[in-house]
């Protein structure tokens, strides 16, 4: 088993910046690729970037270029640098850390983007 606390969500205007964390525990070295995965109110949850266990990242189209996923092995955390943060960007974000033979989740932070 794996358990994901994530931390930094919060409220800023438009044009700001927030970091998000994921500190994992539990059976880490089952875990290769980690990530983050936004849903928005009424929508489905959605890729926003991910980050293997080599450094290999892969980001969304809609968040290129302002968002960067880093991961610290030492703390076992990834993190989520989000830049030029936009309203549309208001959501729920989740951790996710892909297992051998399933997937686990955070339980969330609300990130909310003002105009």
């Amino acid at each position: 088993q794996v358990q994901l606390v994530e931390s930094g969500g919060g409220l800023v205007q438009a044009g700001g910046s927030l970091r998000l964390s994921c500190a994992a525990s539990g059976s880490i070295s089952s875990i290769n690729v980690m990530g983050w995965y936004l849903q928005a109110q009424g929508k489905q949850r959605e890729l926003v970037a991910t980050i293997t266990s080599g450094g290999t990242t892969n980001y969304a189209g809609s968040v290129k270029g302002r968002f960067t996923i880093s991961r610290d092995h030492a703390k076992n955390t990834v993190y989520l640098d989000m830049n030029s943060l936009k309203p549309e960007d208001t959501a729920v974000y989740y951790c996710i850390a892909v297992g051998r033979s399933m997937n686990y989740w955070g339980q969330g932070t609300q990130v909310t983007v003002s105009s």
